[in-house]
This record gives C-alpha cells, sequence and structure tokens, in this order.
C-alpha cells in the first residue's frame, strides 16, 4: 500500500529546497549563458558595435571572466559572513532565514553567468588559421560579453549595500514573521472529528521512526488511506518535532494483519517527511521558536540588548495575532468508510503561549524594562484579537511573568513599576502559582 503524496504539498516541499539553495539559481544562469553565448558568437550585426581585433577581443573577454570570478567569490563569502554573523549576534534558527533571501543568490548567478558567457566566446575569437584565412572575431558576442561584466560590477555592488540593509535585526525579524505567515495552520481538507479516543478492546499494531531528523511535513490523506476501515491511527509526533530512531511513530487500530505489516509501516513513513534540519513547510510554532530564541540571545548576559529584545517580543506579538486568528488544526479528522485520524500532538493555543512565554518569562524575570515590554505585548495581541478566550493561555503567561519577577529579587522601586505596568493592563494580580 503505497502512501499519496498530494502534488501541492510535494511541490512545496521541492520548492523550499530551492529556495534554501546556493546551487540552482547559479547552475541555471550557467545553463542559459553558455547556450545564449553559442548564438551570440553567430550573430552578425555589422560594424556600429565597433571593430575589434584578435588580442582586444580576447584581452576583454579574460578580463571580465577573471574579474567576474572573483566577484562571485566576494559576493559568496559576503553571504556566509551575514550567516555566520547572524548566527552569533541573533540566533542561529535566523540562518534558513536568511539563506532564502534571493538576492545575493541572484547576484551570485549574474556573475556565475558572465563568467560563463565570457568563457564561451573566448573559445571561439581565434586568429587566421592560414595566411590567407580570415580571423574569426564575434564583435556583437564580445560587446555583449563588456555589457555583462559592468553589469555584473553593478550587481556586487548593490549585493554589498543588501548587505549593510540585511543585518538590521528589524528587517531579519520582519522577514521571520513573513516567512511564518505563509505558513499553513491546517494540514488537510479532511472533516474534523470531535471523536478523540482510540477504539476501546481492539488490538493494535506501532509502527516507529527508522530514520532520525527533523519532522517536516505530515500527509494527513495519506495516514487516512493507511488506516484500516473502521479504525483509527494514532499520529504520536506533528511537524516541527524531533524524529529519534525506534521511537512511536503511529498506532493502528485494529491490527494490521502480518502480510501487511511491512506495507503499512512503509506507507505510514513515508507519510511523514523527515529532513535533517527544521522548516516552515508545514511547521506553525518554528516561527514563534526563532523569534523567541533572538529574544532569549539578546538577553542572555554575554549579548546583554534589551531594546534588541523589545524588537523580537513585539514582533513575536505580530505573529500570535496571525495565529489566534486562524482557526487551530484539528485534533482528530475523519475519512472514509469511518477512518479516523487521531492527532494528540497538535497545535493549541495554550501550546503556543507555552512556546512563546515559558522561557522567555523566565529570562526576563530580573528585567523589569522587559517584563513591562512582555505585559504590554500580551495585552495589545489580547485586544486585536478582540478579548476572545483565545487570549487566556497569554493572560496566564502574564500572571506567571509576575510571579517569577516577585522571586527575581529585583529593588523594590523596580518591582513597583513591574506590578503597576501588569495591573493596568490585567487588573489587581490574584495569588498564581507557577506550573
Amino acid at each position: 500500500m503505497a502512501a499519496y503524496i498530494p502534488p501541492v504539498d510535494r511541490l512545496r516541499g521541492v520548492v523550499d529546497s530551492v529556495r534554501a539553495s546556493f546551487f540552482v539559481l547559479p547552475a541555471v544562469a550557467m545553463v542559459v549563458a553558455f547556450v545564449g553565448g553559442r548564438f551570440a558568437v553567430g550573430v552578425d550585426v555589422g560594424s556600429w558595435v565597433g571593430e575589434a581585433t584578435v588580442d582586444s577581443s580576447r584581452a576583454v573577454l579574460s578580463t571580465v571572466a577573471a574579474a567576474t570570478i572573483t566577484f562571485a567569490s566576494i559576493t559568496f563569502s559576503v553571504a556566509l559572513l551575514i550567516m555566520q554573523q547572524g548566527s552569533a549576534q541573533f540566533s542561529p534558527r535566523v540562518i534558513p532565514g536568511l539563506t532564502r533571501d534571493p538576492f545575493n543568490r541572484r547576484v551570485i548567478a549574474v556573475v556565475v553567468g558572465t563568467f560563463t558567457y565570457c568563457l564561451v566566446v573566448l573559445q571561439r575569437v581565434r586568429a587566421p588559421l592560414a595566411d590567407d584565412g580570415e580571423a574569426v572575431i564575434p564583435s556583437f558576442a564580445v560587446s555583449l560579453g563588456l555589457v555583462f561584466g559592468l553589469g555584473a560590477v553593478l550587481a556586487v555592488v548593490a549585493a554589498i549595500h543588501h548587505t549593510a540593509q540585511q543585518m538590521d535585526v528589524s528587517k531579519i525579524l520582519g522577514a521571520i514573521v513573513t516567512e511564518a505567515i505563509r505558513t499553513p495552520v491546517t494540514v488537510s481538507g479532511l472533516t474534523a472529528t470531535d471523536r478523540v479516543d482510540p477504539p476501546a478492546g481492539l488490538p493494535s499494531t506501532v509502527v516507529r521512526f527508522d530514520e532520525s531528523g527533523w519532522v517536516r511535513q505530515v500527509d494527513v490523506d495519506a495516514l487516512i488511506e493507511c488506516t484500516p476501515p473502521g479504525g483509527a491511527t494514532r499520529l504520536e509526533t506533528i511537524a516541527g518535532r524531533y524524529a529519534i530512531p525506534s521511537t512511536i511513530l503511529a498506532t493502528i487500530w485494529p491490527a494490521v494483519p502480518s502480510k501487511d505489516l511491512e506495507a503499512v509501516a512503509h506507507s505510514v513513513r513515508d507519510a511523514v517527511k523527515v529532513g535533517p534540519t527544521r522548516t516552515m513547510v508545514e511547521d506553525a510554532a518554528y516561527g514563534i521558536r526563532q523569534l523567541v530564541d533572538v529574544a532569549l540571545k539578546a538577553l542572555s548576559p554575554g549579548i546583554n540588548d534589551p531594546t534588541t529584545a523589545q524588537d523580537a517580543i513585539f514582533h513575536l506579538g505580530t505573529l500570535l495575532v496571525v495565529r489566534l486568528t486562524s482557526p487551530l488544526p484539528a485534533s482528530a479528522y475523519q475519512g472514509d468508510d469511518d477512518r479516523r485520524l487521531l492527532m494528540p500532538q497538535a497545535l493549541t493555543d495554550r501550546t503556543l503561549a507555552e512556546l512563546a512565554f515559558g522561557e522567555l518569562r523566565m529570562a526576563a524575570a530580573d528585567k523589569p524594562a522587559v517584563c513591562i515590554y512582555l505585559f504590554e505585548m500580551i495585552a495589545d495581541v489580547s485586544e486585536a484579537i478582540h478579548g476572545n478566550d483565545r487570549d487566556l493561555p497569554l493572560v496566564e503567561q502574564a500572571a506567571l511573568l509576575l510571579v517569577n519577577a516577585e522571586r527575581a529579587g529585583m529593588p523594590d522601586h523596580e518591582m513597583q513599576r513591574v506590578r503597576d505596568a501588569y495591573t493596568a493592563r490585567f487588573g489587581n494580580p490574584t495569588t498564581t502559582t507557577e506550573s
């Protein structure tokens, strides 16, 4: 029984890999430049492009080719510097967002394409093969190579300018939010169901992971197809969790016949895509994880940058508003023939709140300014979602933050500022114990 991966889901995974690759676009540019160079040497547009000699043509093409390959190494080095600086200053989790920035990859494609084009045209330039023969001087192609070389220089200058702007923390955080907003929260058009309990009294089959890595995609429709009619499959993971070999991936009721066990286990594993790194293809919590990491890094003793933490906190608020105004994924789905898929690990509002504030409130407990930033952000998010019950886990986190601050031992006047900020936004504090 082979798992069917919908074309849209498969395409999303491929597009995500291409967007993060430094190889694909330059490789395409190289092929295009090779073909274009072959065509350009055969174009004769007359003398208006200027007359050239064999030596001058070779000099121009050799100079442009040598310069552009140097530009390519400079651009690539600058891109690596961005990733190194972003990882050290903010968080290693911001690197995927930096690699997905298309600008530097386009610049590398321009300079690699120019280099390839010049080599192709240079190969066609030659002196006369005999005393009475004619030299081959593709003047149009040589002139075009000169134009491409000048364009490559401007592209590298633009890349340096873009790099300087890209290291602005607000742009990095904004890119994380933009990418996270594109991540779908729901993963299937199947009917949600309230039947979240597994069938009682039936034998079951356990399918275990056979590889390690981050769960990137879960094909709900394929898992439903792996479920026997009238039965249920309980998935023990979701996108964004780490898969450890031999741990439970799914449990199927009723038990799968032994003759079909290998095929069903293969189909279940194939429906859960695992990769070496975490991505935002279906991981709705990864954007929150990245923003929290940046804030935690900024609050660490080695960095101690509350302003960057403030920036990350309010970008986090933007993403929380989006998540809390979007429908949550169901904890169970119903398919044909009364097949059910149970997903007890599905994302909940409480899970989001704990992810967003669990570590952050501990790091901010002895920093009154950051505590106030968090109170302000939580109050803004609560107001933005119109105060419906989905903001209750956030308000609970605000109360826990106040408890953490009380225990942090900050000076009395600073503690009073924190209490006043909490009271102004959430009313008089009630006695709260940390969970």
